[in-house]
């Protein structure tokens, strides 16, 4: 009963790799609260007051209050018995017993999932890679789940990056999902949700926000997925731990290389330089790492998205040089066309994201 896994998991005494020995030694929750203070301390080998504490069942009247209060608010709680819960998750030592989550279910049984994270002092720099990164693997691997922390920066980043390629996107909060964080992702959250996508947190809806969940966070986006991406990382901070943690459950661990002396790129160079991470560089050097089929149709996508356009559009499409911003006056010069006729054409470039406009009124392929 689902009742039981919540019980479970809202003991003080028991965190999450408690949890995990007493299932490997009991299969269920609800055996677990099933058994005596003796088999609890004698096969279990617990402490005599974490088994008293089970078996007087202290917290199941709370454990009902958020099954309520779940079920009130479309919340699913999901425990690492059911099929719903993410399968790599629940191969790590210290997986969460119960997930609570929001969104479409199938977005946590995705085929390919992959963690993308990074520094919250994102630059531009950081924000063109994940637009390309997420932009490249979209075509590739359409079924790609982008999963990362709802957070500023990198996090954010990817998300909208995801939403803006057609992908579905996950996000892991270090708090209960009644108190989104921070509050101004909000109407992120929900846009995730509603294309799909979804948010999840091992914590129920009267979990105080701390910021000591957020290392514990990290963990689970790094086993979700079978690889990890860090974009932008300074020396020290939550993305380098969440490599680490990726490393240790044994899962690929990538990094995007950045200039020398960029404080917001030495994370990923150490990482690829200690070899801890292999370096990429574009969406195809993602799928070659994590050893994944690329969609055969994709060059056909990339044809049927340029197809669209106006032959003026398509022309002014084909002047821009790959990875070089041009100003309005410089594609003035190469096109022959004025300013004020050219706006419209970005427009319609814009629209369909194929351009990006930079400061300084500069224009790139997207």
């Amino acid at each position: 009963m689902i009742i039981d896994d919540i019980a479970l998991t809202m003991l003080p005494q028991v965190g999450p790799r408690t949890a995990v020995h007493l299932l490997q030694h009991f299969g269920t929750a609800e055996a677990i609260f099933a058994a005596s203070q003796a088999e609890l301390t004698g096969r279990a080998e617990l402490r005599d007051d974490i088994a008293r504490a089970i078996v007087r069942k202290s917290f199941h009247a709370a454990a009902e209050r958020e099954l309520r209060f779940c079920e009130r608010n479309g919340v699913v709680p999901i425990a690492s018995t059911s099929e719903n819960y993410p399968g790599l998750l629940s191969e790590c030592p210290d997986y969460p017993h119960v997930l609570y989550y929001r969104g479409e279910l199938s977005a946590l049984g995705a085929r390919r999932m992959l963690s993308m994270v990074g520094t919250r002092r994102i630059t531009a720099y950081g924000h063109k890679v994940c637009d390309r990164l997420v932009g490249e693997i979209a075509p590739l691997a359409p079924d790609c789940v982008i999963v990362s922390g709802l957070a500023f920066g990198v996090d954010g980043a990817c998300h909208r990056a995801a939403l803006a390629a057609g992908l579905t996107t996950v996000g892991v909060l270090a708090g209960p999902l009644t108190e989104i964080y921070p509050a101004q992702h909000a109407s992120l959250a929900e846009e995730m949700i509603r294309r799909g996508g979804g948010i999840l947190s091992e914590y129920h809806s009267a979990a105080k926000h701390k910021g000591v969940t957020f290392v514990p966070r990290n963990r689970i986006i790094a086993g979700m997925s079978a690889g990890t991406v860090i974009v932008e990382s300074a020396l020290k901070g939550g993305s380098i731990i969440t490599a680490n943690m990726a490393d240790g459950y044994n899962r690929c661990v990538m990094a995007v290389p950045g200039r020398v002396g960029d404080t917001c790129s030495e994370g990923t160079n150490e990482l690829i330089r200690s070899q801890r991470a292999r370096m990429i560089c574009s969406g195809a050097d993602v799928l070659r790492e994590m050893d994944w089929d690329f969609e055969t149709n994709a060059a056909k996508t990339n044809e049927r998205d340029l197809s669209s356009l106006s032959r003026d559009a398509a022309g002014l499409f084909a002047c821009l040089p790959d990875g070089e911003a041009v100003s309005i006056d410089g594609l003035a010069e190469i096109t022959g066309l004025t300013p004020p006729e050219l706006a419209a054409i970005i427009l319609e470039l814009e629209f369909e994201r194929l351009i990006r406009v930079l400061p300084g009124k500069m224009y790139e392929r997207a």
